[in-house]
């Protein structure tokens, strides 16, 4: 349903705070209009009004950033990583001091409701405190050979500088899970933020320099002419590492060019996770559990789950208690109180959920709740619930990224395990069951980078995140994000006792 309700903030307050994110580029500690002079919008997908115009980076302007990412990058290697830490630490304090700041921008620029945005600051501003802690256990060991006659040593030392490519459906949690780590290791940066959500960026990079990261070891180049602008720098000898989230589409592309300079890469891209309900599980927790897996972030997640593979003997009461439940779910602007699913991003993104949608329905799939766009300015799209979905359908093959959730059946537990491994990616997955050893089972058969078990929700900074498979290469969070911007150096010594 939809609800005309008053904002829970004023459009002052709006005025405000967008008047206070810096709207120029990010280079050597200096913020800076493009070098074309060009600029380029930012629009609400609440509403299609331009909220500010950000400096337009061009292949000019990356090379700056990367210049100043180069020179910086020998006395910030040099750095102790206690400081590192305390940078981050001081990051992590001043983003909770401005959580409704970021979490109204967010909001702003990307539709999420706004309680939603509040959690994605607790989520982003952790990686900056996760990373505060681990910056000083990047260590090394010291050992003898086996046969006596030499001494190993092993440190572990920045990879050097590195291009970071955000989406623009998490803009604070994104950033801070690429920058958090590298700032710990000693990297420095070129952050090139995703045009549709760029501001949260720059409140963000503005935010890191007050907490102290000299110049030149975070640029930012906001861009809408993505390929052009961050191409040269790929191919440049000096860029030693390349962190992606986005499409596998574009992950492919990213790889290929990647090779010529042998960059380190870390690749968290396309997913369509299973959601796994067994005929034993505790139904009202995998509704609850569907919820969350589904509909945060309006399903625009590459975690979302995209399959519903539903034991057949339940189908039809999982539908129905879950249809229930999407019935509460008020679509509206996300500043308002009463919303609870915000807009799609843009028009296209709407058009192509709605296009699968209509497929699905073509072959036989029956929409249960929902199933069209929400009238009206923005880019709203009704929860939907599609029950009946065969096999063969476009959407249970492709990412839907929108708040749809398509059912289809099982009866074996080897059917199941069949229809959640069905698919070219593998990013997470989730399985309910009140029996572990099946949970382990199905730990141990799906082929995914992740598995929330009983949970519909699996993202912590202190935890490993990526994916199998086409949905990419490398971990971000946990102990071993650091290690992604760290590389091994072995130096041998002579044995000491040799005459």
């Amino acid at each position: 349903m939809t609800v005309t309700a008053q904002p829970i903030v004023t459009a002052e307050r709006e005025g405000a705070l967008l008047a206070s994110v810096p709207t120029g580029l990010l280079i050597d500690g200096q913020w800076r209009p493009a070098a074309s002079g060009k600029t380029f919008d930012v629009e609400d997908p609440a509403t299609g009004r331009v909220l500010l115009s950000l400096a337009d980076a061009g292949p000019e302007d990356g090379a700056a950033a990367l210049d100043a990412a180069a020179a910086a990058q020998e006395s910030w290697a040099k750095v102790p990583s206690r400081e590192r830490g305390e940078i981050l630490r001081r990051a992590f304090e001043l983003v909770t001091a401005r959580a409704e700041d970021f979490a109204l921008l967010m909001t702003l620029e990307m539709g999420k409701p706004l309680a939603e945005a509040r959690g994605e600051v607790t989520y982003g501003a952790e990686f900056l405190r996760w990373f505060s802690e681990e910056a000083v256990r990047a260590f090394g060991r010291y050992s003898v050979s086996p046969d006596g006659k030499s001494r190993l040593l092993v440190t572990k030392k920045p990879v050097g500088p590195c291009l970071l490519i955000t989406p623009w459906n998490f803009p604070l949690a994104m950033a801070t899970r690429k920058v958090s780590p590298a700032v710990a290791a000693g990297c420095t940066m070129v952050l090139k933020s995703a045009n549709l959500t760029p501001l949260t960026s720059q409140l963000f990079a503005a935010v890191m320099m007050e907490a102290g990261l000299p110049a030149g070891v975070l640029n930012l180049i906001p861009t809408s002419t993505a390929g052009a602008t961050t191409g040269p720098l790929i191919k440049d000898s000096r860029l030693r590492k390349l962190s992606f989230t986005g499409s596998t589409e574009v992950g492919r592309r990213l790889l290929a060019d990647a090779s010529e300079t042998v960059l380190r890469t870390s690749m968290e891209l396309g997913g369509n996770a299973p959601f796994v309900v067994f005929e034993d599980a505790d139904i009202d927790a995998a509704v609850a559990g569907a919820m969350l897996a589904k509909l945060r972030n309006m399903g625009e997640a590459c975690t979302a789950a995209n399959r519903f593979i539903v034991h057949e003997s339940l189908a039809d009461e999982f539908a129905e208690k879950f249809a229930a439940k999407m019935a509460d779910m008020t679509t509206a602007r996300g500043t308002e109180a009463e919303s609870k699913v915000g807009p799609l991003i843009d028009a296209k993104s709407r058009d192509k959920v709605h296009e699968l949608v209509t497929d699905a329905v073509a072959a036989g799939a029956v929409a249960v709740i929902g199933g069209a766009a929400v009238d009206g300015p923005g880019y709203f799209y009704q929860p939907t619930i599609l029950k009946g979905v065969t096999e063969g359908t476009r959407i249970l093959s492709e990412e839907i990224f929108g708040p749809v959730a398509p059912i289809i059946t099982f009866d074996t537990e080897d059917e199941a395990v069949r229809l959640a491994n069905n698919t070219e990616y593998g990013l997470v997955a989730y399985v309910f069951t009140r029996d572990l050893n099946r949970g382990i089972r199905m730990g141990e058969r799906l082929e995914t980078g992740m598995l929330g078990l009983n949970a519909g929700v699996v993202s912590n900074a202190a935890a490993p995140f990526g994916g199998v498979k086409q949905s990419g290469l490398g971990r971000e969070g946990g102990l071993e994000g650091i290690e992604e911007y760290l590389y091994t150096q072995y130096i041998g010594i002579a044995d000491p006792y040799a005459g």
